[in-house]
């Protein structure tokens, strides 16, 4: 782990944060969420608004070479200080949706460990299956599709931004992750619509 020369203000920022966090987390239900975890969709959501609530951001800077995923975190603070933490690992399916659910995978547990969020990893397994092991992948249907495009649509351009970069083919997701997603940015849009019907009654 790296840091900056001083971290006093930033490990007093981070200990109020993770207090909310915790609470945040133990009393999120999610009724379209079936699995055992958190993915990294509802982690954000969790994080990111306490987070910045007490000066807080997080980067997380994704690299690939030899075979090897790797996410550098970076946490900062309003102030200037910071820490930062690399992780590596193999990534089991060469290919790009191998790749990136690989480094969605580094990034969800690195951002969780910066948290202070606890997890039950059900999907470990999967993980760490060879290629071979591997369930041939479901994507979404066109109705599925249809409802994640309306959702994307009713979200903030800085919201359709990230998903376009993290889904340029839409079409390609798969269904053990639909349920997630969709439910979060299905949140994200109604939110984003009130604050825009406030704005525009005020």
């Amino acid at each position: 782990m790296k840091m900056s020369e001083s971290i006093d203000a930033l490990a007093k920022a981070l200990a109020a944060a993770q207090a909310e966090i915790e609470n945040a987390t133990k009393g999120s239900i999610n009724p379209h969420f079936r699995s055992k975890y958190a993915d990294l969709a509802e982690v954000l959501n969790t994080t990111r608004p306490i987070l910045s609530k007490f000066g807080l951001s997080i980067v997380q800077m994704p690299g690939f070479e030899d075979g090897k995923v790797s996410v550098e975190t970076v946490l900062m603070h309003e102030s200037g200080q910071w820490i930062s933490n690399t992780l590596l690992g193999p990534c089991m399916k060469m290919d790009p949706q191998g790749v990136g659910s690989a480094i969605t995978y580094y990034r969800r547990y690195s951002l969780a460990a910066f948290a202070g969020i606890a997890q039950e990893d059900d999907d470990a397994n999967e993980a760490s299956q060879t290629n071979a092991n591997r369930q041939p992948a479901v994507y979404i249907n066109k109705t599925q599709l249809k409802r994640i495009e309306n959702a994307v649509s009713e979200c903030s351009p800085a919201v359709q931004k990230k998903f376009e970069t993290d889904y340029p083919d839409a079409s390609k997701m798969t269904v053990d992750v639909y349920d997630s997603i969709v439910s979060s940015l299905e949140s994200a849009a109604k939110k984003y619509q009130e604050r825009k019907s406030q704005d525009n009654a005020a």
